[in-house]
């Protein structure tokens, strides 16, 4: 077997043929490698297109073989494409712009995945913002725009990626669980940008959104949907109710300022007004039966907080609309303040609500991928830049399966 036949071969890349072979002084292996197509290629649209002028020599590096660093030699050439212009060909080991092979990319972002870009720059060779170039690259070749072709049922949400209210708002869609579109901001005007992307046949296709009580993102929604329908999530709802009954027990805390034992009595009750009666334990069972006997406006925050869960516990919306109802006239009376300000609210948003009971449709998926880009900006210590932050989400939450050209080692 010919010496570059063997090389063509460990290289793994198809379209490319080996001209020469060379050790150079600094211990890489240096290939002289050229397209196997006589005629020069686009590197836009790929047609073959008549040859404009002839670059400088230039090297890729790729995947090293073992312990021997290894790179690619060749002086590209431009060419004269009747459609695009004057543009360098294309390439089959990478990019033109590139300083680095595909596989070598390829590599860098599955890593990327995995671990945090120190490690990653360690391992392979290269710098920090190198790291963070060749995401952005791997991202754009492989984030397709037909991501949001076939969107029906999607969640909204933002996420707190830096200080002095920084944001993002993520799209998430239900049905394939991860991400599909991402910008910095948190405002109506921030989620007209993606239905203007998404179009009016786009945006006609999407049939429920899911959404927590921010009235921007609800605005944006009703204004750009015509046909989708709004479901308010239900752990947002419960949480109104469980805010307010923390609250009304804080209040009493305060009134009882003047005598330590009876605050701190209402003061450890806290987790055993806050969970469901199903996972209370023998102490905070007792704590609450001390509350019922002593603390009767405590108690029905309580009954307030327990009850709406069960509302929304109903299969059938018939059942669940007469529920709330009877909850919210039950909250109005009260005379607990805050409990008064939930029911408006739940009497404000109550379709929505319902729509949660009809289709049974929650923004969990939308909060764990949150959580996953927590994870990512925590190990990176945080990002300055919001673009750095979007690709790298794509990369680990979009959708994104790469298969990296270098085995990797599996266990015994």
């Amino acid at each position: 077997m010919r010496v570059t036949t063997l090389f063509r071969r460990l290289l793994g890349v198809t379209g490319l043929r080996v001209t020469d072979v060379f050790f150079q002084t600094d211990g890489k292996l240096t290939i002289k490698v050229a397209p196997s197509w006589r005629r020069p290629r686009c590197g836009r649209c790929g047609r073959r297109a008549p040859i404009y002028d002839h670059r400088r020599l230039r090297w890729w590096t790729h995947l090293p073989f073992g312990a021997t660093p290894v790179r690619l030699a060749y002086a590209p050439r431009r060419v004269d494409c009747p459609r695009c212009g004057v543009l360098t060909e294309k390439l089959p080991w990478g990019e033109a712009a590139s300083r680095f092979t595909t596989a070598f990319e390829e590599m860098v972002a599955y890593l990327a995945q995995i671990t945090d870009k120190t490690h990653v720059a360690r391992q392979m060779g290269i710098s920090w913002p190198t790291v963070g170039a060749i995401v952005t690259r791997v991202v754009a070749r492989h984030l397709q725009p037909e991501r949001l072709a076939s969107l029906r049922w999607i969640g909204i949400d933002e996420f707190s990626f830096r200080k002095r209210h920084r944001y993002l708002t993520i799209v998430v869609d239900h049905e394939r669980r991860c991400i599909v579109w991402a910008a910095e901001g948190h405002k109506a005007e921030t989620l007209d940008a993606f239905f203007e992307l998404l179009g009016p046949e786009g945006c006609a296709a999407i049939e429920l959104v899911s959404i927590d009580l921010a009235a921007s993102y609800r605005k944006a929604v009703t204004e750009n949907l015509p046909n989708a329908e709004i479901v308010f999530d239900r752990f947002h709802v419960q949480r109104l109710a469980s805010d307010a009954l923390d609250e009304v027990r804080r209040a009493l805390v305060r009134e009882l300022a003047d005598s330590p034992d009876e605050a701190a009595a209402v003061k450890n009750t806290r987790w055993a007004l806050l969970r469901r009666a199903s996972s209370l334990n023998p102490e905070e069972r007792e704590r609450l039966s001390a509350v019922q006997k002593t603390n009767r406006p405590l108690y029905r925050a309580y009954l307030l907080n327990a009850t709406l869960a069960r509302a929304l516990d109903y299969l059938q919306p018939k059942r669940a609309r007469e529920a709330l109802q009877d909850w919210m006239a039950w909250a109005s009376r009260s005379r607990l303040l805050p409990f008064v300000r939930v029911a408006r609210t739940i009497r404000t948003h109550l379709p929505g609500i319902l729509a949660y009971v009809r289709w049974r449709l929650t923004n969990g998926v939308v909060e764990g991928l949150n959580r996953k880009a927590r994870m990512i900006v925590g190990r990176a210590y945080g990002y300055h830049s919001a673009e750095a932050l979007i690709a790298m989400l794509f990369l680990t939450c979009g959708g994104i399966q790469l298969h990296p050209a270098l085995p990797l080692p599996t266990p015994c």
